[in-house]
């Protein structure tokens, strides 16, 4: 893979949209791709099993009403977010193929289910740039991010809420042997090209032994002409979801690079897991693959 050619980035809001655009942008200029700015609008028809039942037409289409404008106003102030940040970088627009030899946007406004769209979109493009979920926030979604993840078929980028100076020349690869992780890793190539220091980070087994072989990884990138070590740590705290990011974070990585969902997802949502800790706690750029 010669690079990130065409760049999706899924903006709810915007207060949370500045951060992955940001990012869209950074990497962009790294690999002259086409970044698209996606502002789904909520559909106000969508709205009405909610409603229940018992209320007149009138009140229904009130509420339908102040539906419209409330999506209307997150729209605008995307919109306004969207075109400050590009003016203020020097981000030219372009609409249309082929692209130019540099960074460029477009910005893309659709009504409908937020998930669905991101999903279907995200099928022709290299990369979906997000922002990761918020303890605090209802967007980003989970819905939107798990659909970017499960059903693109494409590699996300999870932003956390503030970016470091860059992203992908320190690079830690969380290896457990997963088809998902190889995945993640195949589409880093083009991070790991241009990185200043690569380390494969895997969880000991019981035995003290370093699981599902890193070193057949450092030799599988070696091949690519990439030079990587290995580390290996114990989880603590029966978390290893939290021992791997504080692991990135000792070694300065600027970007992480993972499977998602190794193991069942419904397992993870209701128990807990690797994939659900890092979408909801990491502090450096996640890049993400099922």
């Amino acid at each position: 893979m010669s690079g990130f050619k065409k760049i999706l980035v899924p903006l709810s809001d915007a207060e949370t949209g500045e951060t992955p655009l940001t990012a869209a942008f950074t990497v962009g200029r790294d690999f002259a791709s086409h970044v698209t700015a996606l502002h789904v609008r909520n559909d106000p028809a969508n709205a009405i099993p909610l409603v229940g039942e018992g209320m007149s037409g009138a009140m229904v289409d009130e509420m339908m009403d102040m539906a419209e404008r409330q999506a209307a106003e997150r729209a605008a102030r995307t919109r306004k977010m969207f075109e400050h940040l590009r003016e203020s970088l020097g981000v030219p627009l372009a609409e249309t193929p082929p692209a130019p030899d540099h960074l460029s946007v477009a910005w893309s406004e659709e009504t409908g289910r937020e998930e669905d769209l991101v999903a279907r979109r995200g099928r022709l493009c290299d990369l979906l740039v997000m922002a990761r979920a918020l303890p605090d926030r209802d967007l980003p979604s989970l819905l939107t991010i798990n659909a970017a993840l499960m059903e693109s078929g494409r590699p996300l980028l999870l932003t956390p809420p503030e970016l470091g100076n860059g992203i992908g020349r320190r690079i830690a690869i969380a290896w457990n042997g997963s088809v998902e992780a190889s995945r993640s890793v195949h589409f880093a190539l083009p991070f790991l090209h241009r990185a200043d220091e690569i380390v494969i980070l895997s969880e000991r087994s019981d035995a003290g032994e370093e699981t599902q072989g890193p070193g057949e990884m450092a030799r599988y990138l070696a091949w690519h002409g990439l030079q990587a070590k290995a580390h290996a740590f114990t989880a603590r705290e029966s978390s290893t979801g939290a021992t791997l990011l504080a692991e990135a974070k000792a070694m300065d990585a600027d970007l992480l690079v993972m499977g998602a969902y190794t193991h069942s997802r419904l397992r993870q949502l209701i128990l807990g897991g690797v994939t659900r800790h890092v979408l909801h706690n990491a502090t450096i750029p996640v890049l993400l693959s099922h």
